[in-house]
């Protein structure tokens, strides 16, 4: 399995959780980052030099960085954040790094390789789009006078944190231009894998960029969908595991999955979700994928061990 091409699709904690795991699974990963935070450090240098916002991107190099010493210190010198009075803080290194390399060699995907070559990290990382975007979302609930009116909520940070029910989003722009190496890596990969994370933040935007969703439904790629742990609170509060499948399916009804991941003790209704997941054309994996220590995280171990076995039981035609 060491030579088998994985994309993993995502961002924020969610997708380096995946990438924790899958960098021990093989040797060609390749991530494919949203590119819609608006807020804190990456927020304000998208807003002041009009760059893509770094943050989602620097949490994925730091994922791929090995666990040796160079490996170690460099994903957390990334990952730090000043703690100042003025306009340096929060502001975190890795977002400065790469801005920085932008900058200089007027390239993105030319300044993430280079970051990921000084960290060592085993992968590559790339944004889903060559422009930055904005997420809007159509939300129930948030008229105390009108429970069922549906209201328009704009901005990464407002539909994660949104006191309603989110029914849809769609991107702004509409159509924005896929990034052509990350189209190139989901057409070639053996392997795509989707979540976990902020389900209408950080999956479904992946779905909503023209060029990348038709690579994406259209590549010989098997696809893995790993389930969240609990609903995240604002996004998705109230979801069972059956709903993430439903909503996948209603965004992109052309998107075939193979397999879809759920941790075992997360999911009370098993009978409802394996239903779900069959009427998708995919076979139900349970497997303890969870960090275990009551907090919502996925143990980079566990996945590991857990894509592994699917990975390894997809080389067999008859493993559905």
């Amino acid at each position: 399995m060491r030579s088998a091409h994985v994309v993993a699709l995502g961002g924020g904690h969610g997708l380096a959780a995946s990438l924790s795991a899958l960098r021990n699974v093989t040797e060609e990963l390749t991530a494919i980052v949203t590119v819609a935070d608006d807020g804190g450090s990456s927020g304000r240098l998208r807003r002041e030099l009009g760059v893509l916002p770094p943050g989602d991107l620097r949490m994925a190099l730091a994922a791929l960085c090995g666990d040796d010493e160079w490996g170690a210190t460099w994903s957390k010198v990334v990952q730090h954040r000043f703690a100042a009075e003025g306009d340096l803080h929060n502001h975190a290194v890795g977002n400065l790094l790469i801005v920085a390399l932008w900058e200089l060699l007027g390239d993105t995907v030319t300044g993430l390789d280079w970051v990921g070559r000084l960290l060592g990290a085993r992968g590559r990382v790339l944004p889903m789009s060559a422009v930055p975007m904005d997420i809007e979302a159509t939300v129930e609930g948030l008229d105390p006078d009108d429970p069922e009116a549906l209201t328009r909520v704009r901005g990464q940070v407002a539909v994660a944190t949104t006191r309603g029910r989110v029914r849809d989003i769609t991107l702004v722009p509409a159509d924005p231009p896929a990034c052509a190496e990350a189209v190139e890596a989901v057409c070639t990969a053996d392997w795509v894998v989707f979540g976990p994370g902020s389900w209408f933040t950080s999956v479904l935007p992946h779905l909503m960029v023209p060029d990348l969703a038709h690579a994406i439904c259209t590549t010989g790629a098997r696809r893995v969908l790993t389930l969240n742990l609990e609903p995240q609170q604002g996004e998705t509060t109230g979801f069972s595991p059956q709903d993430y499948l439903e909503v996948l399916r209603a965004h992109t009804p052309d998107l075939r999955l193979d397999v879809v991941l759920a941790d075992s003790d997360a999911v009370t209704d098993v009978d409802a979700l394996r239903k779900a997941v069959e009427d998708a054309g995919a076979e139900l994996v349970l497997a303890s994928v969870a960090m275990g220590d009551g907090t919502p995280r996925h143990d980079p171990a566990k996945l590991a061990v857990a894509y592994t076995d699917i990975f390894t039981r997809g080389r067999i035609d008859t493993w559905r």
